[in-house]
């Protein structure tokens, strides 16, 4: 093992031995206050993984060679995708339903609890075979071509935590939107439940960028568990945002 592979290897450890464990310890004890009013502060934790996992991603595992070590990372890094990708439904909950039952709770605090046997068992499972397709020749290709959509999607900046409004127009504009505005949908006909209307523009006007900006916003609330309908230049959806002004 080379000299920077062992000393970014042992900043990967510290950060999954001593940084992050701290933040968990931090997160069951806000869980267990049952509470929406800790909403801020959940946000809070949860950029902090974001943060430190992130880390480990761009500057620390691409320097990692060893298949041993290779998996452990990945597995870990598994569980905090999932943790992270809970927490953020969480907040969005809250944001739009003002309320959350115990039971809700009971299956976070679950989750964190059961970390050790989830990444020593479920999710060591899924990047072992991960590992072994992705350095077999025939397959290869393929899991390329998979792992770019997720940075794709990472890059988007698909996981922040500014409001659900905020996120909507920042992934319209991504995808060459140059005006984003949120109305109150009001008797739509396409989506009887619909609760707001993204309309957009863009100053090119072309065909294949409007459908983009449909396409991309419909992704994201889809992916949400949102409902949505288009039309030329708008998305109708059953999420209840903040229209503008």
């Amino acid at each position: 093992m080379s000299y920077i592979e062992k000393k970014y290897l042992d900043k990967i450890n510290a950060i999954f031995n001593e940084e992050l464990p701290q933040w968990e310890t931090y997160l069951l004890e806000l869980l267990n206050k049952k509470s929406i009013k800790i909403v801020d502060d959940i946000a809070k934790v949860c950029a902090d993984f974001n943060k430190s996992i992130n880390l480990i991603l761009k500057k620390y595992y691409p320097e990692i060679k060893d298949m041993n070590e290779k998996l452990n990372i990945k597995s870990t890094l598994k569980f905090y995708f999932d943790l992270i990708d809970y927490l953020v439904t969480y907040v969005r909950d809250i944001e739009n339903f003002q309320k959350i039952p115990d039971e809700y709770y009971k299956v976070l605090i679950d989750f964190v609890e059961k970390k050790e046997t989830l990444i020593s068992g479920k999710y060591r499972d899924i990047c072992q075979l991960e590992l072994t397709c992705f350095y077999d020749k025939k397959t290869r290709d393929n899991l390329e071509k998979i792992l770019e959509e997720k940075l794709d999607l990472r890059n988007k900046n698909f996981f922040t935590f500014g409001s659900l409004e905020e996120e909507i127009k920042k992934i319209a504009i991504i995808a060459g939107a140059e005006k984003v505005q949120i109305k109150k949908a009001e008797d739509q006909l396409l989506l009887p439940s619909a609760q707001s209307i993204i309309y957009f523009a863009s100053d090119l006007d072309d065909e294949s960028t409007i459908k983009k900006i449909s396409e991309e916003l419909s992704r994201y609330l889809e992916s949400k568990g949102y409902d949505v309908k288009t039309t030329p230049n708008s998305t109708i959806t059953n999420a209840k945002l903040l229209p503008d002004n």
